[in-house]
């Protein structure tokens, strides 16, 4: 263990006083209120849009990242805007295909102590930082018309189980998620199936009709213009 994890340890388990749980709290608070506000009001018109996560780690050479510019693009020329979170990566990629694409590039960036700021593909206008991730999930989720999810780690699955959790319970609508790779999302899919379907019954069969699974950015955009050929744009919340 190094210092800096054993002095973070060893600072969450010291015994606070009421009066210091009581001003951290109310701090935080206002930190929470203020981002929020603050992406309300910088999202507000911003249209439909579409939220594209995916790995920060991905490279240019990679093909999925020339797939997250050929995807925002198609999006944006269908007229959708493109929300990213604003990093490297496929972030980036997407970002950089809405500026191709002639549309609005958005990236809600939160603050790591690894990683730079925004990509430079993101609209002046549109780039918020934050400092909570639960907040930054709240604006992917509330401004988005759909979900397009390509290869990542962590913060995509977290991302997409977030989106996935929000429509099963019905907290929004069934907007569109598309999982775009499918030898890359095939293991978990076969986990889910088989361990939390078949041998836990801790989902529905119906829960795998919430999402589409595809392998190139044409068929991916043409299951969100499809969706909504049916349905009116609208706000999720």
């Amino acid at each position: 263990m190094d210092h800096e994890t054993e002095e973070k340890l060893r600072e969450n388990f010291r015994q606070k006083t009421w009066s210091e749980i009581k001003s951290n709290d109310s701090w935080a608070l206002f930190k929470i209120m203020g981002e929020i506000v603050h992406g309300f009001e910088s999202m507000a018109k911003i249209g439909p849009c579409v939220s594209i996560f995916g790995s920060a780690r991905t490279q240019e050479n990679n093909p999925y990242y020339s797939q997250g510019i050929e995807i925002a693009k198609l999006l944006t020329q269908n007229g959708f805007g493109v929300i990213t979170g604003g990093g490297p990566g496929i972030m980036e990629a997407a970002n950089k295909g809405a500026k191709l694409g002639g549309g609005k590039s958005v990236g809600l960036s939160i603050n790591l102590p690894f990683e730079a700021s925004s990509n430079a593909y993101v609209d002046k206008d549109y780039n918020i930082s934050f400092d909570y991730f639960f907040t930054r999930k709240l604006m992917f989720i509330k401004y988005a018309q759909g979900f397009v999810v390509l290869p990542g780690g962590l913060g995509t699955l977290d991302e997409l189980f977030e989106a996935l959790t929000l429509i099963q319970t019905k907290k929004i609508a069934k907007f569109p998620i598309v999982l775009v790779g499918k030898d890359y999302w095939a293991g978990l899919l076969d986990w889910m199936k088989k361990s939390m379907l078949e041998d836990q019954k801790n989902i529905n069969l119906e829960d795998f009709s919430l999402f589409h699974l595809v392998d190139t950015p044409k068929q991916a955009v043409e299951i969100i213009v499809n969706f909504y050929k049916e349905f009116n744009l609208q706000e999720n919340f």
